[in-house]
């Protein structure tokens, strides 16, 4: 591409549409790279989405671990042995489909296991691997914010950074400034809205995030990289007319001060 980077936008936004025709629509309406989350959750042929991605003219922006059992991660148990051997995959999958960066959740839910040295001592080697592999381990902020402050403090690995979560961030911990205490590892964005009473995954500007605060703030960082949506589709839009308001917005968060996109050359 020679144009500025284009927008981002997850594919799982939409889990009906046939996942070649939902890649060529997503061009179609602009965007220049994709989400993809990484099991059958939401689209069963999972792992042929890098190469219809890429026949499509899309970048793969990164893929998203499952997570539905992530408490796993701090017990020792089989399921926490076998989420580590799982996660390892995961690595391994990104390297061999070229794709620079695996963003992963530390919790789920308001209760979770408390954070120990067994899920940290689990992490650094899924980190070690990913440090292999020249893969990027993006850890993203949750409803307890408290996790990725307790394993950014530990594993300083440049291959080991943040996912900024806007909605996340806005419905469950909206006074903690965690771009700024770890803008400098930003690695990746799940850009989405809410009226802070559910996670909504709204389109921007469809909530009530400041918006022109938090592209500031994403600016300040000095992260690189694109717009990039985490959002779910609206019943009474077709993918097509949801895709069109979706690139729209993002166009509308590229042209707010201080951008932080880049120029893209063919060199």
């Amino acid at each position: 591409m020679s144009e500025k980077t284009l927008p981002s936008i997850n594919i799982y936004f939409d889990r009906k549409t046939e996942s070649k025709l939902l890649f060529q629509i997503i061009r179609q309406a602009g965007f220049g790279s994709v989400l993809l989350f990484w099991d059958d959750k939401f689209h069963q042929d999972y792992r042929k989405h890098p190469d219809l991605a890429r026949k499509a003219d899309l970048d793969i922006y990164h893929i998203h671990a499952p997570y539905s059992t992530i408490n796993n991660l701090w017990l020792d148990n089989l399921e926490g042995r076998t989420l580590l051997e799982n996660h390892l995959q995961y690595i391994s999958d990104c390297a061999e489909f070229e794709i620079t960066t695996m963003v992963m959740h530390l919790s789920s839910g308001d209760n979770p296991p408390p954070y120990n040295t067994l899920g940290l001592d689990r992490l650094k080697k899924i980190i070690e691997k990913a440090e292999k592999h020249n893969v990027r381990v993006a850890l993203e902020n949750l409803r307890k914010v408290d996790y990725l402050e307790y394993v950014l403090t530990n594993i300083t690995s440049p291959q080991c950074g943040f996912c900024f979560d806007s909605g996340h961030q806005h419905h469950r911990s909206p006074d903690v400034e965690l771009l700024q205490k770890h803008g400098s590892r930003l690695m990746a964005l799940h850009l989405h809205d809410n009226d802070q009473t559910a996670d909504q995954h709204l389109l921007p500007f469809d909530g009530t995030i400041d918006w022109d605060t938090t592209i500031k703030k994403i600016a300040a960082t000095g992260y690189k990289g694109a717009v990039s949506l985490e959002v779910t589709g609206y019943k009474d839009l077709s993918p097509e007319a949801f895709l069109q308001k979706a690139y729209d917005v993002a166009e509308q968060l590229k042209q707010m001060p201080d951008p932080f996109y880049i120029e893209v050359s063919d060199d």
